[in-house]
């Protein structure tokens, strides 16, 4: 433990004052159907009673989200009212896009970051400066967080703020606290429930820990809670008869595996795996029938058809998913350790990610926000976050597709870049020169020399060559699919240059996948 007094709170001002003025530049930016699904959610919640929520299908865009979302949505109606009642309107807010809509639902998500903030100050309040420092410049300025929520349109900040709170809650072995804060984020978003394995068996395990009497008193506690929470969110539907309805939304499994751009995970080498395959197989005289879902447009569809390869199910990947999180869970089980829940509760949802049952690309920042926490942790942290955040960063450039947004999202990726390597370069090679130059190091008649070549031994933040292979790797794919592709191939295979970035990408996800499990397996503690 260290006595030095953490960042004086100013600074975090600082940080917060850079990021909101960025986004307050990003507000005239492109805006996904994301942007139009909100607000007829503000209009949804706003015209219709409770009962209706979730069966209304005035607009394609049906409300798919947990209660409590739906209610924050209701609150911000109000609002939305008072700035242009047609925000709300249920049926001439249909595709409204007047200058008050953009501005205010900006303006929104700009406020909800508050909760994000305010989980970074918690969690980093006891930490050395320089590591603080560095955290609230990994997920403040966040690249991936401004293009998903700033410019496509979301609310992952104010969700994610949530879910850091009950991270930094359970690191300070409140876990009652923890896990109600985990169980607010599910009536928020239920897919951050990939985690949910991992909260269940470190708290059961927390509480269990002293005396039985103890640990039942504990967990009795933790169990009204949760209960009570759940009620306050699903109460009122299961009162109205809709509970059965509310599920449904939430959980459409027809969508299919895949998203329509393929996140970069195990499933984009199944698929391609199977389009191999069959390519080959009816080129050596076998019949094979081809699915009805095009593969040029870069989608798999409703139904997941595979030509060759067994089909996937729900239920597969819900498997998969549970094997994946095992060697977590045991650690979880033998040693529940509060400095630990950041790195499982991260690997937990990196899991979700490459096995998962259709999942959104930007479902990444549920990995890479947490690894934050991390990253300072150790030499070995830092590096695989270095690599693990500028794969997830460039994973998401698809989302951002017309030729405005391209310098925006370039630019952001490299002062990411940048800053990542000034700050690990900052705090890792620090501490080396420092043990370097100590006294005990300096024994006889050690030379300069021989004190920079100990400086260089002790582990200072560098880029290796298998990194900044793949780095360059994902230059060239870029140049391909935005020069190269539509010079040589013209609107041929429109698919190619979406397939590159998810196949490659996916190879970078599973490595730090893989990279996570071995760190857990191997950490003693």
């Amino acid at each position: 433990m260290t006595n030095t007094p953490p960042p004086p709170i100013s600074e975090l001002r600082w940080h917060v004052a850079v990021a909101t003025c960025l986004k307050l530049l990003l507000i005239p930016s492109y805006r996904s159907t994301d942007f139009e699904v909100h607000r007829h959610w503000l209009a949804l919640t706003h015209s219709l009673p409770l009962s209706r929520w979730y069966t209304d299908e005035t607009s394609p865009w049906t409300l798919d989200y947990p209660p409590f979302f739906a209610f924050f949505e209701l609150l911000l109606s109000y609002a939305a009212r008072a700035v242009d009642p047609v925000i709300v309107h249920l049926h001439r807010g249909l595709n409204y896009r007047s200058d008050s809509v953009v501005l205010f639902q900006r303006i929104t998500v700009i406020a909800a970051d508050s909760c994000l903030f305010y989980a970074v100050y918690r969690l980093t309040r006891k930490c050395e400066p320089r590591k603080g420092r560095l955290i609230w410049a990994l997920v403040i300025w966040s690249p991936m967080l401004l293009i998903v929520d700033h410019v496509h349109f979301q609310y992952n900040g104010f969700l994610l703020g949530i879910l850091l709170l009950s991270i930094s809650y359970l690191s300070e072995g409140k876990d009652l606290a923890g896990g109600c804060l985990f169980a607010i984020l599910l009536c928020f978003k239920h897919l951050f429930a990939v985690a949910a394995p991992v909260y269940f068996v470190y708290l059961l395990r927390r509480c269990f820990r002293g005396t039985f009497a103890r640990g039942f008193g504990l967990l009795s506690a933790l169990g009204v809670a949760v209960i009570t929470i759940f009620a306050a969110a699903y109460g009122p539907f299961i009162y109205h008869g809709q509970m059965q309805q509310v599920i449904r939304r939430m959980f459409p499994f027809g969508r299919g595996l895949c998203h329509a751009y393929w996140a970069p995970n195990f499933w984009v080498f199944y698929i391609v795996m199977d389009k191999v395959l069959s390519f080959v197989l009816r080129r050596l005289g076998f019949d094979i029938q081809m699915p009805a879902v095009s593969f040029t447009g870069g989608l798999v569809g409703n139904s997941s058809p595979f030509a060759v390869l067994p089909q996937i199910t729900p239920l597969t990947t819900f498997i998969m998913v549970l094997l994946a999180l095992s060697p977590c869970l045991i650690k979880a089980w033998r040693n529940p350790q509060p400095k630990n829940a950041a790195r499982w509760i991260a690997y937990a949802y990196t899991s979700g990610f490459l096995f998962g049952w259709h999942v959104h690309e930007k479902a990444s920042l549920h990995f890479v926000i947490p690894l934050a926490l991390t990253a300072v942790q150790s030499l070995g942290d830092a590096k695989h976050y270095f690599w693990l955040s500028i794969v997830s960063c460039y994973s998401l450039f698809p989302l951002l597709y017309e030729a405005q947004e391209y310098p925006i999202k370039v630019l952001l990726l490299l002062l990411h870049c940048v800053a990542m390597f000034l700050g690990f370069s900052a705090l890792f090679n620090g501490s080396a020169r420092a043990k370097a130059t100590a006294p005990e190091s300096r024994k006889g008649d050690q030379s300069g020399e021989k004190r920079s070549s100990s400086l260089a031994k002790g582990g200072g933040f560098t880029i290796g060559w298998i990194t900044r292979c793949y780095l360059f790797g994902i230059l060239l794919v870029e140049l391909w699919g935005q020069f190269l592709h539509p010079y040589i191939l013209g609107n041929k295979l429109p698919f190619v240059p979406l397939m590159m970035i998810s196949v490659y990408c996916a190879f970078g996800i599973m490595y730090s996948w893989i990279w996570q499990l071995r760190s857990i397996v191997r950490c003693s503690s």
